[in-house]
């Protein structure tokens, strides 16, 4: 559950943030007639994103096993190339997002009635979408199987659902000006642990995709460690509810796990170090007089 509220924090905390700027940019210039269409542009942007979501989950359900385990294992591993994407992308952008943003709503505010709707349904949707999928993603990771199939547990909703709670009221807080948070910091160190989940959603895809046929090695593990951690022992389900971790890994699971992970948290920590030189707070300057 943990790892999901984690998600759904970061990922809602971005497009918090978004919305925070585009809102406190348009009452500070006196164009509050605007803001209508920011809310109708993230309301479209929301409603896209649960269908996508629906989409995910129901969609494959009248399939065969084997075709469930191989769109599974496939969108997994689509997932995480946008989460790792947004991770870099967030880390390189976030000190500009501000200005960006402010200046694709100056080009909105002169062009036509959908413009700005369109401003916000890109720069939230795209999050939103980003969001479904990894959650989506990362729930399927955390299921229990069960005689063949897959049992999903409510546990990682839940945990989603309280994040995009938490990011919301941080994002009301930070627009009301009632806190101030270093988000320099706390895209790196969530950065950081989502790229941990993102490898074990990484090798629960190629797991499944084992599962369908499409790739081998389904009966060769690397190891069993299964009669020391009960899967179903509270100690299992964490390490498999934050990590993905499975007492049972065959080698080309381990193998997609290290190929991820060491590579990417490499590149991760060598681009935080360097950016670590000009210090700084997110410049976000979001509070509305």
């Amino acid at each position: 559950m943990f790892a999901n509220y984690l998600i759904g924090l970061r990922e809602g905390l971005e497009a918090a943030l978004v919305v925070t700027i585009l809102v406190a940019y348009l009452v500070k210039t006196e164009r509050r007639e605007l803001l209508p269409r920011i809310w109708t542009g993230v309301g479209l942007a929301v409603l896209v994103s649960l269908a996508f979501g629906a989409a995910l989950t129901y969609g494959p359900r009248g399939l065969t096993f084997e075709a469930q385990e191989m769109i599974g294992g496939g969108l997994s591993i689509v997932a995480v190339g946008f989460v790792t994407w947004m991770i870099f992308w967030m880390a390189r952008t976030a000190r500009a997002l501000s200005g960006e943003l402010r200046g694709q709503v100056d080009r909105a505010a002169e062009g036509g009635r959908w413009s700005l709707v369109l401003v916000a349904v890109l720069a939230v949707g795209r999050e939103g979408l980003e969001t479904a999928l990894f959650l989506w993603a990362a729930t399927q990771a955390g299921t229990r199987e069960a005689v063949g199939s897959v049992t999903p547990t409510w546990e990682p909703l839940v945990g989603a659902g309280l994040g995009l709670l938490t990011a919301v009221a941080i994002g009301v807080a930070l627009y009301k000006g009632a806190i101030k948070i270093n988000l320099t910091k706390f895209f790196t160190y969530t950065g950081g642990f989502l790229i941990i989940v993102a490898a074990g959603v990484l090798a629960y895809g190629v797991h499944d995709l084992q599962e369908a046929d499409v790739l081998p090695g389904l009966d060769n593990l690397a190891f069993d460690v299964s009669d020391t951690i009960d899967p179903n022992s509270w100690f299992g389900t964490l390490l498999k509810g934050v990590f993905n971790f499975s007492p049972a890994t065959t080698w080309l699971e381990a193998a997609a796990w290290l190929l991820y992970a060491v590579p990417v948290m490499t590149l991760f920590v060598i681009g935080v170090r360097r950016r670590s030189v000009t210090p700084g707070q997110v410049p976000v300057s979001t509070t509305a007089r």
